[in-house]
């Protein structure tokens, strides 16, 4: 019994840390980066993730730069009636004690555009978000299957 109860216990902390995908910088906290696989010869992908800015100061998310794409931008998304509008916003303002949720479906997202190659699922890729005050920071993005799950964030 005891061993068997060792062995569960490590398996937990192992997929607990596995799973764990958040990072901290400064009062930053940045929970899952993660993006939607894409089909070979799709030029652009979407990455998305939430930052809580836990301080009493107004932070702002300034850039992002990949490896995996050309150019890296941070777009806003909104419906207009039956037309879907996105636009580069340059950069986000991050108030006091306040959670920016980047998810499909509207809102704020990351941009890759001229992908180096498919986004696969299972994939990892880095990201370099800089940060008005926190400063910079190095994120692993995972690319998770969406294709059943649309308009929805992906959870572990």
């Amino acid at each position: 019994m005891f061993p068997r109860l060792i062995v569960s216990v490590f398996a937990c902390i192992i997929s607990a840390s596995v799973c764990a995908h958040d990072y901290k910088l400064g009062a930053l906290k940045i929970d899952h980066p993660y993006a939607r696989a894409t089909v070979p010869g799709q030029p652009s992908g979407g990455a998305y993730l939430s930052i809580e800015n836990t301080g009493p100061g107004t932070d702002k998310l300034l850039s992002a730069t990949s490896p995996a794409a050309k150019s890296v931008e941070i777009h806003t998304m909104r419906m207009d009636g039956d037309v879907m509008k996105m636009r580069e916003v340059g950069e986000v303002e991050l108030q006091p004690t306040s959670t920016l949720n980047m998810a499909p479906g509207g809102g704020f997202h990351i941009m890759l555009m001229g992908l180096t190659k498919p986004l696969k699922v299972g994939d990892k890729f880095p990201m370099t978000l800089t940060f008005q005050k926190a400063g910079k920071i190095d994120v692993s993005v995972s690319v998770d299957d969406m294709s059943s799950k649309p308009g929805t964030m992906h959870q572990h």
